[in-house]
């Protein structure tokens, strides 16, 4: 860049003292010497200002600079200088290797593999479905293990996880997967909403929302401190009618945590499943990584750490059920 500033600096000093040069010898409108030609006697010759400087502009200099003449109609008899390659003389041309600098960078084209289970049930929206083994539960379940519950309909019982695009909360962060469990036709039965465009939200909040009644107890595991209040936003924020709000909300870990801690290291879900359940995952992408390969599928990576985002949150849901019935079980 600065290579080219001084040559074009050059180019115009020479353009200048070879200007001058030429104005010295010719002769004034009065044939006096050293005095510029008027406007009048211009136009008299068929010259506008701009003409009359290409005149003035030596031959080889023109050809350096790439420039041509070009009449102006609207301009009268004004001339302009433009470049060859036919750019606008209201903006210079760019030198291609400025040019190039100042292209945005192309985007990279999409992976090949770019494939996730479901069925798109709206636009940018996946539905998944899933049959198991239900967790041996009695059609009324004793809750009494948690604070300010008693029986509980089974049937209405819905264990629930979502995977989000940060941990720290607030009004930026969205859930773009959301995972369900409950008891159907004594199976169990595993539900999941992927987004796969910012603009799928709405639809998957209202999916949601029609899988949930005035009777569901919802289930967790620290639900009730990070994802009951996130959806909580997503909703307002989408200016739609929050159905969790009004439900009664059954959250694992604190039960978990009267009565394990100190026995275990922590009272992580992970930590549950191998002391508890005897559940150990294989090729688990950690929570913490979900964000990342949403955003990356987004921009057109790979599908193959989002599906396993949807293997970990799958395994969330079911383990909750699992849990549930572990703590409804007497002597356990």
């Amino acid at each position: 860049m600065n290579a080219l500033a001084e040559r074009l600096r050059v180019l115009r000093r020479e353009v200048g003292v070879a200007a001058g040069a030429d104005r010295s010898s010719r002769p004034s409108a009065a044939g006096g010497e050293g005095e510029s030609l008027g406007p009048s006697l211009l136009a008299e010759e068929g010259l506008g200002r701009g003409a009359a400087l290409r005149q003035e502009v030596p031959e080889h200099i023109r050809r350096l600079l790439g420039l041509r003449a070009r009449a102006v109609p609207s301009r009268g008899m004004i001339a302009t200088f433009a470049p060859e390659d036919g750019t606008t003389p209201d903006r210079p041309a760019v030198p291609p290797r400025v040019r190039g600098l100042q292209a945005p960078p192309s985007r990279a084209p999409a992976s090949g593999d770019r494939h996730l289970p479901g069925d798109e049930i709206a636009p940018g929206l996946r539905y998944l479905e899933s049959r198991h083994d239900a967790p041996p539960l009695p059609p009324s379940v004793d809750a009494s293990f948690a604070k300010d519950f008693g029986a509980v309909a089974r049937d209405d019982l819905l264990c629930f996880d979502t995977e989000t695009t940060g941990l720290a909360g607030g009004t930026g962060t969205r859930a773009f997967m959301i995972g369900a469990s409950d008891v159907v036709d004594g199976q169990l039965r595993i539900r999941q909403l992927l987004t796969t465009t910012m603009a799928a939200e709405e639809a998957m909040l209202n999916c949601f929302a029609d899988w949930l009644t005035p009777r569901t107890v919802l289930v967790s595991y620290n639900g009730r401190s990070y994802d009951a209040p996130l959806l909580k936003t997503r909703y307002r924020l989408a200016r739609l009618p929050c159905p969790i709000a009004p439900l009664a909300h059954l959250d694992l870990l604190h039960p978990v945590r009267r009565r394990y801690r100190g026995q275990w290291e922590n009272c992580r879900l992970g930590t549950v499943e191998r002391r508890l359940l005897q559940v150990l995952r294989e090729d688990d992408l950690p929570g913490s990584e979900a964000p990342r390969a949403w955003r990356d599928y987004l921009q057109g990576g790979a599908a193959t750490d989002l599906r396993r985002v949807l293997a970990h949150n799958h395994t969330d849901v079911r383990s909750l059920m699992d849990l549930l019935a572990v703590l409804a079980t007497p002597g356990r």
